[in-house]
Order: structure tokens, then sequence, then C-alpha cells
């Protein structure tokens, strides 16, 4: 069987085997064209087909040619509806063929609706059939409608009734939207262009020369442009919201970085308006003081002009995006108008006033003169290029109103990409110009002509005829190095070069003025900051920030009236300059990271080159002013400890998150290459704790020896019919990993559904972990209801005991007196809580509705609480708790609740003992010591405690403490324990006995056949052979007992040596009997067994 791969065919027009995975519809002009292609026949596979040869004709073929019936048969990607009946294996009607696939099924094709964010602005998200859905049998019952089934089909499984009710106004209706021209590129070039390219470029080339000059812009461009690169990468790698940079930097290094820089980048703009007011004010002063017509005096007048500016920028911004637009447009003409005014001057022909200010059109002996540095003293390169850089800034002004961007991811960038080029050959074609037109010193006079048989200095003016030689002993006031208005005087008209100026500051000015309170309201949205979230309301269409517009203007007022910015110029710039470089890191950290959710559209970006930018931002920072720079960093460190510290409820899917993943499993599959060392043991415990919040003692005594140093697994095992088990598994897993987090507890959760206890707990044993992090300790609770438990329930739990012994893994049994579940209590609480939300949410309808009529108020009521579903029936419980509802919190197991919280608390001075009477390879002495290291037990002392024979009893002493200080574990004491396998007293012995006497066969005292009987009727019984068997042993866990309430009885916590139970020898009830004696009547007891592989040495 041949393939064919034409792109022009996409199914066969006659297909041999009918394929009931396509969408038919009846079309046979359609079929009479494919008939007519001349193309070869696609490859036919075979495959089982439900559709009858009737139905071969019936289909879309879609080709390349064919694109508008496809288009009419699919609008945006909807099928169309239609009114007929519809049954569900009917193929003839009209909505047969608009089911997914052409055939009945609730599964969906695919749809950017379910892509879609809840709450999104571009649409409303719809939710496909879950797999549940999709894979569970089908209810009998279901009667499939036709006006319901493509909205099944689509994953929208809401009725008529409910899209009314639900249906909302179109979010983007009304609003003011920009293209990528008026939008991002205007913005951008207009704030590129600053002051600097009018009153100090000229002073630029006159220190630099043009090729330095050209250098130095060149070097900028490169900053502005790899920053862009990263920038348009990042921004075509999703749907950009409004932020700006804010925005780009926090969804892809997270709220830490991104909540630092927003702040410190709206705070920059805002004090940027500021500069670029005073930048114009100091202009038109300067244009009254030619007039003499001050008002007060220059800093009170910059003041005054300034404040009115702003407050015009401001009623411009407040008016509407649309008006602030149209104001940037009229801007951007005149300083283009400006611009070509400059190069238009430039060929005029020169009068002799210009020529004694250094004009003498273009010349190749001054661009020869001019082509070389010349720096003044206190000038080099990289001051010359601090004092240039700022005007390279500038590109974020299109991304800073992402949010008013029809297409943000197209428009960013197109906009800031292409408005850095016309920018970067502007700047150029300026500079080259005027280096090439005008000397580095004139005089101005007039008169400063070369007389014949005058000497000359040899420069390029006195070759053009003029004598300037006095400018090299005394300052000139004229020429590239000495006069700032260069441009105005070779421009063909001057004031048009004025209005340029006015142009250049009063557009970045508005820039800044939206800018700022757009990041600002998107930081403020994403409540990072709590205490800001009062500016992130929007007013109008728009969803303008007019708090952010006065708290920008309150900013910008205060620092006109210090009408000194030339101390804060520098911070500024440094803050553009951080974001800059957060940007380009932004970028290579997305590409490191290696997420497959990292797949920008715009593939002209390499990671390797963001970073080298991001290296150059910060570099460029330090050229530009080293303090200025260090204290960005600390402003921005401080923000970022900040907010790790507050740890914000959001998930961005960061490019750090998706590097810690990659991070963790690359240091998990590291681990696996290094062999266990025994000094490298911990504890990596499996803690059967069900739902972690119904267990809570049980989890905190695990987590005080596994924090910081082990692994901690909360395992819970859903028994029942498996169906419902899954689902109520996977509807609870993300809540209680949740909680987990919540309570600042370090540990995983994970739960199986398993047909029995036990098979569950071998399960989680099996395969729980990862690689060398595998759980070696498994932590139970007692079952101190073993005595009312149903045989099955004990042969379960010790059988457990048995899999980790199976399985190598060691045993810890935690008992306290009161128990550890308190899944009961916590029902009691829950109904409470949700008894109260109702009670308030009933009050308040209520408060809502005392001021509607009598008759129509109280039907009102109860019409409005039934919606809401605020009355209702409380169904009746199983469990005993039937009037949960009149309960008092008082009336709560007081002693229960306390006893779940002991391990919490701090444990004040007292004793671990630990009576270690088995060699287990040492863990029943490490778990206490690590305990002794935790803030809650630091104060609490070790008491040794072992067996030994009652005539050596000095020597053991000595020996055991030679060893655990060899181990290097500090103890307190140590006592030899010699009386332990003497026989109990009568009084203990005799409450053992009446103990297990319900479990006891006796089938000593019956016949043979009667006793056999028995045996297989109840082979959980202890028998008498048995019960003779471990008569000694016994003794001992009644004897231990009494040893343990004369020694220990005071203790803190006792860790004992777990009794193992040999399999197959020792029934559970004897086995469940033993530990019942053992450890009761005592304080916290932890019951500890090692698999008897060495977790102490004491080799270095």
């Amino acid at each position: 069987m041949s393939m064919n791969n034409s792109s022009n065919v996409f199914l066969d027009a006659t297909p041999s085997h009918p394929n009931r995975f396509q969408v038919n519809v009846i079309n046979e002009s359609h079929e009479s064209s494919t008939a007519a292609d001349g193309n070869h026949d696609p490859p036919h596979y075979e495959e089982t087909s439900f559709v009858d040869e009737a139905q071969k004709r019936l289909r879309i073929s879609f080709r390349l040619g064919n694109q508008e019936l496809y288009d009419n048969f699919h609008q945006n990607g909807e099928t169309d509806k239609t009114d007929a009946g519809f049954h569900a294996y009917d193929s003839h009607t009209n909505t047969y063929y608009l089911q997914t696939f052409g055939h009945n099924t609730m599964d969906a094709v695919p749809k950017i609706d379910y892509y879609r964010n809840t709450g999104s602005i571009s649409g409303a998200k719809m939710n496909r059939p879950s797999l549940y859905d999709i894979h569970e049998q089908l209810a009998k019952n279901v009667a499939v409608t036709s006006g319901s089934t493509d909205r099944v089909a689509n994953g929208d499984g809401m009725t008529g009734e409910e899209q009314t009710e639900n249906k909302e106004e179109d979010p983007n209706a009304g609003t003011v939207k920009f293209g990528w021209v008026k939008g991002v590129l205007v913005r951008c070039m207009l704030n590129i262009w600053g002051v600097m390219l009018f009153i100090r470029l000229s002073w630029i080339v006159g220190e630099a020369g043009i090729g330095l000059g050209v250098i130095i812009i060149g070097l900028s461009v490169v900053v502005t442009t790899l920053t862009g690169i990263s920038m348009s990468a990042i921004c075509t790698n999703g749907v950009v919201r409004g932020g700006g940079a804010y925005y780009l930097i926090s969804r892809s290094l997270g709220p830490e970085f991104g909540g630092s820089i927003g702040l410190i980048f709206a705070f920059a703009n805002a004090v940027a308006v500021a500069m670029y007011v005073v930048g114009f004010a100091e202009t038109v002063v300067d244009l009254l003081a030619e007039s003499n017509s001050m008002m007060v005096d220059k800093t009170n007048d910059i003041r005054i002009i300034g404040s009115i500016t702003v407050v015009i920028l401001l009623g411009i911004s407040v008016a509407g995006m649309e008006w602030e637009a149209k104001a940037q447009v009229i801007l951007l003409v005149i300083l283009l108008i400006a611009i070509a005014n400059f190069f238009i001057g430039t060929v005029i022909p020169s009068n002799h006033e210009k020529k004694s200010k250094g004009f003498f059109n273009y010349q190749a002996s001054i661009f020869a003169e001019n082509f070389g540095p010349n720096f003044t003293e206190g000038e080099g390169f990289f001051s010359v290029f601090a004092i240039f850089f700022p005007a390279a800034t500038g590109i974020l002004a299109g991304a800073n109103i992402s949010g008013d961007l029809e297409d943000p991811q197209d428009a960013i960038p197109r906009g800031t990409m292409l408005a850095i080029l016309i920018t970067t050959v502007a700047y150029i074609g300026v500079a080259v110009c005027v280096g090439a037109s005008v000397v580095r010193d004139a005089t101005g006079n007039v008169n400063d002509t070369i007389i014949s048989g005058m000497s000359c200095n040899g420069s390029a003016a006195c070759g053009l005829g003029y004598d300037f030689s006095r400018c090299l002993n005394q300052r000139c006031s004229y020429g590239l190095m000495n006069n700032f208005q260069v441009m105005s005087m070779v421009s063909g008209f001057g004031p048009l070069i004025t209005a340029g100026i006015f142009s250049a500051t009063l557009s970045s000015a508005l820039a800044s003025l939206v800018s700022a309170p757009k990041v600002f309201q998107a930081l403020c949205k994403d409540n990072i900051y709590k205490a800001l979230q009062f500016f992130a309301k929007g007013y109008g269409k728009n969803n303008e920030p007019l708090r952010g517009y006065i708290l920008t203007f309150i900013i910008a007022i205060a620092f006109i009236l210090i009408a000194e910015l030339n101390t804060i110029a520098p911070i500024i710039s440094n803050f553009f300059l951080a974001s800059y470089a957060l940007i380009n890191f932004s970028c290579f950290h997305a590409s490191y990271a290696k997420s497959p959710g990292w797949r920008p559209a715009y593939g002209i970006y390499n990671m390797w080159v963001s970073l080298f930018g991001a290296i150059l931002c910060c570099g460029v920072m330090f050229v530009i002013n080293w303090w200025a720079a260090v204290i960005t960093y600390v402003i921005e460190f401080f923000l970022y400890i900040y907010v790790t510290y507050k740890k914000p409820d959001v998930n961005w899917g960061s490019s750090t998150q998706a590097l810690s993943y990659v991070s963790a499993l690359d240091n998990a599959l590291e681990l696996t290459t290094v062999e266990d060392h025994v000094k490298n043991f911990r504890p990596q415990c499996i803690v059967l704790t069900g739902g972690p919040m119904t267990r809570p003692a049980l989890l905190d005594i695990t987590h005080a020896f596994t924090k910081n140093s082990g692994l901690c697994i909360c395992c819970e095992v859903y028994v029942g019919p498996r169906k419902e088990c899954v689902k109520e598994m996977n509807s609870s897993m993300a809540k209680k990993q949740a909680w987990l987090l919540k309570n600042k507890i370090k540990a995983f959760y994970t739960a199986v559904a398993a047909d029995c206890f036990r098979d569950g707990v071998r399960s989680l044993l099996q395969a729980s972990g990862l690689g060398r992090m595998k759980p070696n300790t498994m932590v139970i609770g007692f079952k101190k209801n073993w005595r009312k438990a149903p045989s099955a329930e004990i042969e379960n739990y010790v059988g457990i005991i048995h899999d980790a012994f199976d399985f190598e893994i060691g045993v810890v049994i935690v008992r306290i007196s009161q128990g550890f579940d308190i899944s009961q209590v916590l029902q009691v609480q829950d109904e409470l809580e949700k008894l109260e939300q109702e009670r308030l949410a009933l009050e308040a309808t209520i408060k809502n509705n005392e001021s509607e009529e009598g008759s129509k108020g109280i039907r009102g009521l109860f019409k409005k609480a039934g919606k809401l579903n605020i009355i209702k029936q409380v169904p009746k419980k199983d469990s005993g708790i039937n009037t949960i509802q009149s309960m008092h919190v008082g009336e709560f197991n007081q002693r229960l609740v306390e006893a779940s919280t002991q391990f919490k608390k701090k444990q004040g001075k007292g004793t671990i003992d630990v009576w270690w009477l088995f060699d287990d390879g040492g863990l029943t002495l490490l778990i206490p010591y690590i305990l002794t290291l935790r803030k809650k037990w630091k104060d609490c002392k070790l008491r040794i405690y072992v067996g030994g024979k009652i005539n050596r009893i000095e020597e053991e002493k000595i020996a055991m403490a030679s060893l655990l200080s060899k181990f290097r574990i500090k103890f307190a004491d140590i006592h030899i324990i010699g009386d332990i396998n003497i026989k109990p007293n009568k009084e203990s012995w005799k409450f053992f006995e009446e103990m297990i006497e319900p479990y006891c066969l006796h089938e000593s005292c019956k016949d043979l056949t009667t006793a056999e009987k028995l045996k297989r009727e109840t082979p959980w019984k202890i028998t008498d052979s048995e019960l003779e068997a471990f008569k000694e042993k016994s003794y001992r866990q009644v004897r231990l007992n009494e040893l343990l309430q004369e020694h220990s009885r005071a203790a803190n916590l006792i860790v004992l040596s777990l009794p193992v139970a040999r399999k197959a020898t020792i029934s559970d009830i004897l086995y469940m009997a033993w530990l019942e004696i053992l450890t009761k009547n005592l304080p916290p007891v932890l019951l500890v067994r090692g698999n008897h592989k060495n977790v102490l040495t004491f080799y270095s």
C-alpha cells in the first residue's frame, strides 16, 4: 500500500471503505467537483464501518480548493444548528451530521473556548466533557434532545434557561482598542525620540566624534534590540494582558520578581513624568528669559509651568485612551516635521551668521575632523555613553498599555522592533549630518574671517575662511561642544525645533503618565501587596485606573516642586534598565527551564543572547551611575524578600516553577547513581494518617523527626466500590495537599483505592517514593478499638506490619491515650460552619429585603433564599450525629481535640525515655535523638534503658555509655534493667488473662471433633497450645509494662523496641494483646523496630 502525502488532498472523494469517523453532509455539487479533480486518490485503510452504502456520498471532503464550502459549514469553529428532530441513531436527519465525527458521542472537538481561563475577557470559558463523563457507562434514562445535542458535543451542558440566566454582556463592547501603529509604534517612537535628540546629540558628537558617537548609539541600540527580541518572544508565548513589563516579568519569573520590579517600574514611570515636564518647563522658561517675561524667578517659574502642564496632561489622560492616542499622533506629526526641518536645513546654503556659529553645510574636511573623539576634561567614552543612553529607552511604552491593544501578541513585537529601527536610523542620521556640517568650536563673531596672508591653525574652519583659533585658549559659545541649540541653528526654521522639543517632552510625559497607572493597576489587581488593593479598581468602558492617575499626579507634582532632578534621574534610568535586564533574563530562564509550555511564535531569539542582554543591562546600570545601580538592587532585593515571605496565593506557571521541576528531576536522577551510605541515612516515612487532617497528632510526631531531614508521605486508603472510591479520591487530592501546605507541614499526600485496607497499604509500601527517595519506615497509629473490631480488620492491621517487614521497611507504632482519629469532631465543625454561613447569608438576604413591601417582601425573601440554596433540608447522617445542627461547640470531645494538638506544643523540660531492648540497627535510638534537635523537644533529655544481667549492671552500663559516645549521642542517664525476665505480679497477669479471655479457643477442654470444628470456624482465636508456647513472651510484655510504669510514668515520650510476631506462628489477636498490655496507661509511646540494617555508625 503506497501513501500519498499530497497536501492537496485531505480525504478521498470516493473511499472504498466508508469511515465512521467522518462528518457527513449532503452535497452533490461538491462530489461532482471532486470527481473531476485529477489528483491521485490517497491510500485507504481497512477498518470496520457502520455506514451503509447509501451514505458513501454524504461527507465533507476538505480540499484546498473547497475552503468556501468548509467555511459555510463551520462558522467560527461552531457547527450550524438545526431544529429538526433527532434520534440517537438517526443517520438521515441533519442533526446526526452535526455530532462529533458524525455519530452520537459526548466527545468534544477541539475548540479555543475550552482553553480559556475562567473570567477571560476575550470570551466565555466552556467546559469540555470530563473523562468521567465519556468513560463511565451512560445512564439508560438519558434522553437526547435536538436542542441539547450539539451543546453536549461541544462541552456546554447548560440548558437554555441557564444560558439566559448566565448570559453576560460582551466585556469588550464599547472599549477602545489600538492596533500596532497607534498603540505601539507611535508611542515607542515618541518615547525614544526625547529631548536628547535636539539638545544633547550634537554635544555627544562633538565629544566622541562621529565614529565613537555612532558606536555609542549602536551600543545603546544593542541593549534595546536584545530587550525587544526577548520581549517579543515572551509576548508571543500566550495571551498578554494589561500590565506591560510587570505582566511579562511576573508571568515568566513569578510574583517575587514581578512584584518587586513592578512596583519600582511604576514608580519610575511616575517620576519620569516629572522629569519630562521639568524638561519642557525649562525650555519655556528659557524662552521667557529671552523676552524678559519671567514671572518670579527661574526655579519657581519651572514649578508653576510644570504644575500647570501636569494638570493639562492629567485631563487628557483621564478623558480616555482615545483622546490620549489622538494627542500622541498630533505630537508625533510635530516631531516628524521638526526632524525633517533639521535635515532640510543642512542643505540650505549657510549664511555669514550661521558660518560664524560653525555651520558650513556638508564638508568633507569637517567630517574628517569630527570623525575622531575630542573629549574635554572629565569626560570619556562611558561618561558620554551614560548621558546618551536614556535617549534610547522608551521601548516599553507600547507594552505598558498591553491591555488596551487589539492583539498584543502581534502589536508589541512588530511595533517595538520597527520603532527601534526607525529611531536608530534617525539618531545615526542626525549624528552624521550634524558632525559633517558643524565644527566643534566657533566664536559666533562674523568678523572672525581669515584675511589673506594671515596664518591659520589648519582646522577645517580655517580652510573654509574662518579663524576660531582663540577657542583653544578660551571657552567659546558656539559649535558642537558649546551650543546645545545647534539643531535649531542648522534647521530651516528654528521655531519648529522648539516645537519638536515641546512635542518630545510632552509626548514622553504623556506616555509615562498613562503607563504608570496601568502598570500599577495590574500589580494591585494581582493582590501581591495587599495594602495597595485600593488602586486596583477601574472605571468606565476601558477600565481606566483613575485612582492610579491621581497617585501618579501627586508623585509627579511632588518631584516637580523639587525642581532639581539631577540626583533622581540616574536612579530612574537604572529602574528602567533593571526592567530590561529582567525581561532578558525572563526569556533566558524560560528557555533554560525547557518547559513544554514555552512555545513563542516569535522565533528570532536565542536564550544565550537573552542572557547576554541581561548581563549587558546590568553592566550599563553601573556605567551610568554605580551608586544608583546599588540603590536599585537593594530596593529590588528588599521587595523580592518581602514578596517571598508573604507568599502570594497565585500560580502563573512561571519558568521558576519549571526550573524547580527540572532541578528536582535532575537531582533525583543524580541521586540514583549514588549508593546509600549509613552516614546519610534519614527516616523516610510513609504515615498512614488517612486524610492528614483526621489524625493530626500522628502526623505531627512524624513530622517532628522528618522535617527538613527526611521524606514524609501521608497516605490514605479508600476501601469500597472502586468507582465511588476513585471519584472521591481524585476530588480530594488537591484539597488535602493544600491542607498540608496551609499548615506548613513539609509532607506529601497520596492515596490509593483498593478492595481492602491491607492491599492498599501493600501497594503504597511498594510504589511510593521516587528513586532513592523511597520510604524506609512505616508509621501507624495504634488500633485502640481492636477488641471491638471485626477479625478481618485486626488481620489487616497486623498484616500490614508483616508486609512492611517483608519489604524490609521499619515500623513505628504510635499510641496516645485519647487516640488519633478526630474525624467526628471535624464533621461537627464542618456542619456548624455551614450552618453559620447559611445563617449569615440568610441575615444578609433579610437585610437586603427590609425595604421591600410586606406581601411582596416575604415571598421575595423565600424565593431568593431558595435560589441561593439558603433554605435546604440537611440530610440525615448514619454516623450518630443526626442532631448535629443543634450541637454547640462546647459539646465537642475537648480531651480528644487537646490530645490531637499535644505534639504542636513546646514540650518543656522533661525526658524522652528510650527503651532500647533489641538491636534493630539503631532506628530506636536515632528517632529520639533527632527529636531532641527540634525546637519543641530541645529541652528534653534522653534517658536510655537497656536490658542486662543483674550481676553485670556496671560493666554493661559502661559499655553502653562507650557505644553512645562513639555514636556522638548525648544522654542524661543510662539504666540497665536486669529483672525484665522475671514473672509479672499476679494482678498484672490476671488483667492480661481477662483481656484475652474472650478470644481464647480453650480447645483442650473440649473433645477433638469439637475442637477441630472451632478452629475451622474461628481460626483467629488464640489456641491453648499457642498461649502455652509463648507464655514467656507474654510474661515479658506484662513485666515490661510494670517496669515502664515504674521508671517512665512521668516521661514526655517513651520510645520502645517493638516486639516482632513471627508469621504464621503468633495469632493476630495475641500480638495485639501484647501491644495493648505493653503500652497501657503510659505517656505517648513510640514502638519502633528498624529493618535491622545499620542506621548509626561511629566511623567518620
